[in-house]
């Protein structure tokens, strides 16, 4: 009869705890408004600047066209123009487009465009992102990146690398049209060129060239994060000495450049014109740190 008794007992006792998580589950979904809210509250970033290209025209108050000649940097074949035949909008995206210019592959035989936002929209700190889709082929390079506002290409007193440069995305299609890089220029201690080291993310199916994806980076005052599509892939520390450089002011750069000394070199099995396109910028600030 105890026993009996006992195993009535445990009967009950299993079903008031059964009963009472069921409850206590019921009281969670009753309160996910309320959490939603609070997160809400507590976003993380708050958007501070965008460029979503919804105008006919590239909005000068956001992008400088830099014109420069042939082999300027990186020995690239590519000169750079303010022409509309080499950046423009299209169906809510800036194109940038590469043209090949002649029958010859060598120095000046291409055109494309390289914009930035020196002097007029830069940053310290923040996540910056872009959905872009990439172009593809032997010797195509494009970058999305930041330089230091200091620098002395743009009217400021300071020379490359001291002011900083960093790399949110460069796209090497002579190594893969699958893989993105992500890296940092700097001056060391001895005050030489330094950089991180290229860190890289590749595509677990297709390449760049066939959809739009989104590039970020998340700078703060101890560190600068990476990712494709919301994921992570690479993190540095700016917490040395000799990488003083990054808590600075930068401002933002997109340009497709053909063939240079890190790219290759194309040829007859690079198609062109080849096109970047870009449907949106962004800059945010943390609300944490704010």
């Amino acid at each position: 009869m105890n026993q009996l008794f006992k195993t009535l007992l445990s009967i009950v006792v299993i079903f008031l705890i059964f009963f009472s998580c069921k409850e206590k589950l019921k009281e969670k979904k009753f309160n996910t408004k309320e959490l939603t809210e609070i997160g809400s509250k507590n976003e993380e970033w708050s958007l501070v600047w965008l460029d979503e290209f919804d105008s006919d025209t590239i909005d000068s108050n956001n992008w400088n066209l830099q014109v420069l000649k042939a082999g300027q940097f990186n020995d690239e074949w590519q000169r750079y123009t303010d022409s509309n035949e080499n950046a423009f909008i299209e169906n809510g995206n800036l194109v940038i487009k590469a043209l090949h210019e002649s029958d010859t592959h060598g120095i000046d035989q291409y055109s494309s465009a390289r914009l930035n936002t020196a002097n007029k929209q830069s940053w310290k700190y923040g996540k910056i992102e872009a959905r872009i889709k990439l172009p593809k082929g032997k010797g195509i390079w494009p970058a999305f990146w930041m330089l230091g506002g200091n620098i002395d290409e743009n009217g400021g007193d300071t020379p490359w690398p001291q002011c900083g440069e960093i790399d949110i995305l460069e796209l090497y299609g002579t190594k893969h049209d699958a893989v993105v890089e992500a890296n940092l220029h700097y001056a060391d201690q001895s005050n030489s060129h330094a950089m991180m080291g290229a860190k890289s993310y590749k595509l677990d199916k297709g390449i760049f060239a066939d959809d739009f994806h989104i590039f970020a980076l998340e700078w703060d005052d101890k560190n600068i994060k990476w990712l494709v599509d919301g994921y992570q892939y690479a993190i540095t520390s700016i917490s040395q000495a000799e990488r003083s450089e990054f808590h600075k002011d930068f401002f933002i750069l997109l340009n497709l450049a053909v063939g240079g000394t890190y790219a290759g070199r194309p040829d007859t099995s690079t198609p062109f014109p080849q096109l970047m396109y870009v449907d949106w910028v962004k800059v945010y600030q943390n609300n944490q740190s704010s």
